[in-house]
């Protein structure tokens, strides 16, 4: 008795040694979660493309090197070149906001006619004016922190690039043996252990595919028709759109019906009504209902005010990479909760807890 109870204490301990090693080793990289989160589903992502070149008879460590060198220089380049837009093009814009709200400006001037036209409202005039020239100036400014705090996170974007790269080269290189060291470290069924994973790198890949392929297709969409309707620097406020469409659906409407109404404000009502029905045919609805459902599948099974708190909770809980990694989170917990289900009928037969 006395050996099986020290068998079952020293079995305990060292479960417990396990969970404090894992625990452990998540704490250490927690500081670098981003960057390596970020690299897990670029790795799952390629592993369609790493599995083919493996096929044609390409070593698997040149093939993983090769499809992440590929992925960081494209992820590299058009990381900089948003950022370099961004700072470049929001600083002429806060420059030209001061500009036209100098005394004989644009925007002056039309204010001052919006606050005339409210004076049979009881409005003063003066007030609303300078309510306006406030807030737009306070924009501006804003804007120009906005610009530096950019070019200082620039080193920290860097960083996560790089740390997303190493992750996704070992996921692409040595996942075959983490599964197989996972199936002797989980408590689960080996069956399970496996769906649960396969479900990870499905939702990875889906959230990945339409978040990023989605976002760039809206920014496109959107510079062209900026462009067609006479939007000043339609690649900056395409740039913009396409980084509010992290946001699915509601994002992207801040920038373009901003714009339309801004047009309208303006007294250009030709070109706010093109630019909102344009804009809510080719940003809103096309890629929202019709290209992102191709890109993640339209068969998920998950209500979307679950996706709604998922996003937006993220985002509250993790910051802006909770945009990828609260549907991943909630997606895996849904497939538990669904494990869970079907093991229902085998636990009442058997009389398991």
């Amino acid at each position: 008795m006395t050996t099986i109870m020290s068998q079952d204490s020293r079995s305990r301990a060292l479960s417990w040694l396990t969970v404090a090693a894992i625990a452990a080793l998540l704490w250490m990289a927690l500081p670098l979660g981003s960057g390596l989160f970020l690299g897990a589903l670029v790795g799952f992502s390629l592993q369609p493309i790493h599995k083919r070149l493996c096929a044609r008879g390409m070593r698997p460590g040149f093939a993983a090197l090769l499809c992440t060198l590929t992925t960081t220089l494209v992820v590299t380049v058009g990381a900089l070149a948003f950022i370099t837009l961004v700072i470049s093009r929001g600083l002429k814009l806060a420059d030209q906001l001061s500009s036209d709200l100098a005394p004989g400006g644009a925007l002056s001037r039309l204010t001052d006619h919006w606050a005339n036209l409210l004076v049979p409202l009881h409005v003063p005039p003066e007030q609303l004016t300078k309510a306006v020239k406030d807030q737009a100036l306070a924009l501006g400014s804003s804007a120009t922190l906005v610009a530096g705090s950019a070019a200082d996170a620039t080193f920290s974007a860097l960083l996560t690039i790089v740390f997303m790269s190493l992750a996704a080269f070992a996921v692409l290189r040595y996942w075959a043996t983490w599964m197989r060291h996972v199936d002797g470290l989980s408590p689960l069924d080996p069956r399970h252990t496996h769906a649960l994973f396969d479900e990870l790198r499905r939702i990875g890949r889906q959230v990945l595919r339409g978040t990023v392929f989605t976002g760039i297709i809206q920014g496109i969409a959107a510079a062209g028709v900026y462009w067609v309707t006479g939007v000043p620097d339609p690649l900056f406020w395409g740039a913009l759109t396409a980084f509010a469409s992290l946001v699915p659906v509601l994002g992207t409407l801040l920038v373009w019906v901003t714009i339309g109404v801004w047009f309208l404000i303006s007294r250009r009502f030709a070109a706010g009504a093109c630019e909102l029905s344009l804009s809510a045919v080719f940003i809103g609805l096309i890629p929202d209902y019709v290209i992102r459902p191709r890109l993640v599948g339209s068969e998920q099974g998950i209500p979307t005010i679950v996706t709604l708190i998922a996003l937006f909770g993220g985002v509250a809980v993790f910051g802006l990479i909770g945009l990828v990694l609260g549907p991943v989170i909630t997606g895996m917990a849904i497939a538990i909760l669904r494990t869970y289900e079907l093991e229902a009928p085998h636990r009442e037969i058997t009389g398991g807890p």
